[in-house]
């Protein structure tokens, strides 16, 4: 049994008749009145409080929602959620789920804790805005489709950039023949540090125990006295993140996915190391690649530096054309050797890498139905592959998919 199914619910759990009457009271529950759909806030760090809250205030009125509650474990943040929308604050993210008249909930915490509250509110009845990676381990992801199927709420995994729909429409082309069989596809994500990497200003007053309730922060992952540099920067450290891989690759890598139709791939190498910020307290690497081969092609690769930020063409190469990825859609160019009759194809995008447009589209999937932009099944198949990554990369060694029992092996 892992942490994820020893960690206590406490008055959380419920028995499965009364489980069973909330799922399927979430099935049929209208939203509030004039169809309001009301939300709970579970993380006020720095992307709720950048991105997500002022998205959200901004369509209270235009796409009638209301942010009404909001939590966090770190009383700054709490507060400062509270100031940004004048909702009712919470410490503990349960009491969120209590409440009946929450239609959904933005998971924006800290990747160890997805899974666990992404699979309390499914058992809640709540429609979920879950923050990428979907899971911090490919076991959780296992465990939150199941849990998904199993109660039909809705859940949008936030990799915003399936809200362009240069990748849906770069798959019908795939499909219709327009670059012949796909063989390759690079991505990549960088960045430049001039110190050291992922690091921002540390709070010289946080308290744990006066204004930080540590122990919940740590929640599933292995317990250690506090240390600043892991509240305030824990994507450098394996227990809470995968570090490149799972904050940065899987909004690549499911881009890559939707456009080509892939799903899990055979075969994964994660490489790289800490070769810029040696004398970095981070347990991550500075430098990340990683390379998934998919059964019978494509192969992709993913590309990443904290020290330097030269971008890469986003590409898929097949037999008989390329598609370049850009910031307006995509160019599609057919090779030489098949060029007679062919002219170059120009996508320009409606849509974009946009939490506004996320965030509509899961709301437009609970009052009508309507297909989410980034659903379990895709958020499962980005996991999987990051995820592998990083085990490799930390075992030094290939890893392979089994398919049968759903693992790296």
């Amino acid at each position: 049994m892992n942490k994820l199914d020893r960690l206590s619910r406490r008055a959380f759990v419920v028995g499965s008749l009364a489980t069973a009457t909330t799922w399927a009271a979430s099935r049929d529950r209208i939203p509030g009145s004039n169809n309001r759909l009301r939300i709970g806030v579970i993380g006020c760090g720095g992307l709720a409080r950048g991105a997500h809250i002022p998205s959200l205030m901004a369509m209270k009125e235009k796409d009638n929602v209301e942010i009404v509650s909001v939590c966090d474990v770190y009383r700054r943040n709490l507060d400062a959620g509270v100031q940004l929308t004048s909702a009712k604050p919470f410490t503990d993210y349960r009491a969120i789920l209590d409440q009946k008249d929450i239609d959904y909930v933005l998971i924006a915490t800290p990747e160890h804790w997805h899974a666990k509250m992404t699979i309390d509110a499914a058992d809640a009845g709540k429609h979920i805005y879950c923050e990428k990676p979907m899971t911090w381990s490919i076991e959780q992801g296992k465990k939150v489709v199941s849990k998904i199927r199993q109660t039909g709420v809705k859940l949008q995994v936030g990799v915003q950039g399936m809200s362009d729909d240069s990748y849906e429409t770069a798959r019908k082309y795939i499909e219709q023949g327009a670059i012949g069989k796909v063989v390759q596809a690079q991505i990549d994500y960088s960045r430049n540090h001039k110190d050291d990497f992922w690091v921002g200003r540390m709070d010289p007053d946080v308290k744990p125990g006066v204004n930080l309730d540590w122990n919940a922060w740590l929640g599933p992952a292995p317990k250690r006295p506090f240390d600043p540099d892991r509240f305030f920067h824990w994507r450098r450290y394996w227990d809470y993140s995968g570090g490149i891989a799972t904050d940065l690759f899987v909004h690549r890598i499911t881009r890559l996915i939707k456009a080509i139709g892939l799903r899990f791939p055979e075969r994964v190498v994660g490489t790289g190391g800490k070769w810029e910020f040696t004398k970095s307290p981070a347990e991550i690497p500075d430098t990340f690649n990683m390379i998934c081969d998919y059964p019978g092609g494509p192969t992709v690769i993913c590309v990443s530096s904290m020290a330097n930020d030269t971008p890469i063409p986003h590409v898929i190469r097949g037999h008989e054309g390329t598609i370049e990825f850009t910031r307006s859609g995509f160019t599609i160019r057919p090779q030489r050797q098949f060029s007679e009759g062919k002219q170059e194809i120009v996508h320009q995008k409606t849509g974009g890498e946009d939490i506004t447009l996320h965030h509509r589209n899961l709301q437009d999937a609970i009052r009508n139905g309507a297909a989410l932009k980034c659903d379990v099944d895709l958020g499962y198949y980005g996991v999987v592959a990051v995820g592998l990554a990083v085990e490799s990369f930390r075992k030094s060694r290939y890893m392979k998919w089994d398919p049968r029992r759903e693992k790296g092996v």
